[in-house]
């Protein structure tokens, strides 16, 4: 090849590699992942997905982090059924919280169907971010329905004044529950009930909340996992506790993009951006657990509503958490 065109193809590359590396691109990391929660620990963005796949085959989990929403590093099996040895098969959905720098990773497995069967929601521990893991409690946490709600897609919330919370459920209903200081159970409510009902319209499952300006931001997700037709919902309420009134849909399907966007996080970084990261499937793909993780922009209109998500191929750019 001539010297010259040899070198102008090296800088064509090398200027194409560096416009690569300004965004994050979408998916953010290779494989089939889903039911992505994302946070911050210790100046780094965590991602703990589902690995997508049949259910006999769901049985780990694996982390991702990025010190800047673009480069990720792939921590494998950070535990698994052997650790979890009453989770037999489809774990998923999980959700983690760093308290007295231990690490709790609350997932869901075996996808039971009713009180009779063994599984349900159970938490996990590490002194790191990337395990090992091990299960806190050698059972469930929750192992049976109440209120109708499945036991699975958790999700661990701390409030302002020091409590976790811990909001779930499937099956279309979703409940509220007040965690231990030690994550080992629950502590009833004033009336003594242990489980409330919040279920807003249109829930089916995911549920994340965070809080802005006063305010609770309750995130749902609508439509079937499978299909093209999942989205994620969302209600701004003044206490955690309710009432959730169904605001809109912000993010959904994209046909020049990608299908079923569901099931999603949020996080918010230093400079006051707030980025959701969420699965969807990509354009043409018939198989339902081809998932994979994609991160986009969350903005606000002036009056705290959140403005529809634009998904996008490019991704975000570079971000310090």
């Amino acid at each position: 090849m001539n010297p010259l065109r040899t070198l102008i193809l090296s800088l064509t590359l090398a200027v194409s590699a560096s416009a690569e590396e300004k965004t994050s691109g979408n998916p953010i990391f290779e494989g089939w992942y889903a039911d992505p929660e994302a946070i911050v620990f210790n100046n780094e963005v965590w991602v703990f997905p589902t690995f997508s796949a049949p259910y006999e085959q769901q049985t780990h989990f694996d982390a991702f982090s990025s010190p800047d929403l673009v480069k990720w590093t792939k921590h494998e099996k950070i535990f698994d059924t052997g650790d979890i040895k009453w989770a037999k098969r489809a774990m998923w959905a999980p959700s983690i919280i760093e308290k007295d720098k231990k690490y709790y990773f609350f997932f869901a497995a075996n996808d039971i169907q009713n009180d009779n069967e063994a599984g349900g929601i159970g938490v996990a521990v590490a002194d790191k971010p990337e395990g090992p893991y091990k299960d806190l409690l050698g059972k469930p946490l929750i192992d049976k329905f109440y209120h109708g709600a499945q036991p699975i897609d958790g999700f661990v919330f701390k409030d302002d004044d020091g409590s976790y919370y811990f909001i779930y459920g499937g099956w279309r209903h979703c409940n509220i529950t007040k965690l231990k200081p030690d994550f080992t159970g629950f502590i009833p409510f004033a009336d003594g009930e242990t489980f409330k009902e919040i279920t807003p319209e249109g829930y089916v499952e995911g549920p994340f909340v965070f809080k802005k300006n006063g305010k609770y931001y309750f995130m749902w997700s609508e439509g079937g996992w499978t299909g093209p037709n999942y989205k994620v919902a969302y209600a701004i309420s003044d206490t955690l506790m309710g009432p959730h009134k169904r605001i809109g849909t912000i993010l959904q399907s994209d046909p020049a993009i990608g299908t079923g966007a569901g099931h999603h996080s949020v996080i918010h970084t230093k400079d006051n951006s707030y980025y959701i990261v969420y699965h969807r499937h990509p354009l043409g793909d018939k198989d339902g657990n081809h998932r994979v993780t994609c991160i986009d922009k969350m903005e606000f209109e002036a009056d705290g509503k959140i403005k529809p998500v634009k998904i996008t191929k490019e991704g975000v750019p570079a971000n310090k958490p």
